[in-house]
């Protein structure tokens, strides 16, 4: 029996598919290392391992580092073309999650979290869309990552789809804030893929920032 039942899980019901090996996984056994992804015979394998994680809050509930992790689900690793498409073809689109919800494809060994040792020096550029252009966007984005389009080494940890009530955010996080020659770089490739138009608002934020602010949200911030 599959262990994805609902689309909170952000993966379709598959009941042939035996592959998942992070459905049922808290975050707290994620955080030893994981052997290493096994690539078939003819598959095509990416430069990075990736790791695909979900996770959700409900609204008016204080995000905070603790409640953040425990509510992180890796849904699976994959580190060819061939295996992305496999994860992919079965992921709820964004159009269809609920409010709230969040899907992170990061590379294999960091976290979606502000503090890992990989992020906390680096920020990320966020994309505010409007309801109805994010799996489109969403997917664009994923496919230039994992295809290596930013042309900046190392830099690039991973991206992330928030799906909140009024809007929907796409982001892409970097290592080094004060890169700033690859923080333009990074944002001239993602107005590129995603073909947005000259006025559109893109947002640098550091994760330095983003703790703060959290930190300083009252205990009923949304």
């Amino acid at each position: 029996m599959s262990t994805m039942v609902n689309k909170y899980d952000a993966l379709k019901s598959n009941d042939d598919s035996g592959e998942e090996e992070g459905g049922n996984r808290d975050s707290k056994e994620t955080e030893k290392p994981l052997p290493p992804v096994e690539v078939k015979c003819g598959e095509h394998r990416l430069q990075y391992t990736y790791c695909i994680w979900f996770s959700r809050r409900a609204p008016g509930k204080q995000a905070t580092t603790q409640n953040y992790d425990q509510n992180l689900r890796l849904l699976g690793r994959f580190a060819s073309v061939e295996q992305f498409w496999g994860y992919y073809s079965r992921l709820v689109r964004p159009v269809d999650l609920t409010s709230h919800s969040d899907i992170h494809i990061f590379k294999d060994g960091i976290k979606p979290m502000w503090e890992d040792v990989a992020n906390k020096n680096g920020g990320k550029w966020i994309v505010r869309l409007r309801k109805g252009l994010a799996s489109r966007c969403w997917e664009n984005m994923i496919l230039a990552m994992l295809g290596e389009q930013f042309m900046v080494g190392d830099e690039i940890c991973g991206a992330v789809i928030s799906v909140r009530f009024q809007e929907d955010i796409i982001s892409i996080w970097n290592r080094t804030a004060q890169d700033t020659v690859t923080t333009g770089r990074i944002r001239d490739t993602l107005k590129r893929v995603l073909n947005l138009p000259p006025n559109t608002v893109m947002e640098y934020k550091t994760h330095n920032d983003s703790l703060k602010q959290c930190s300083s949200q009252p205990s009923n911030a949304n």
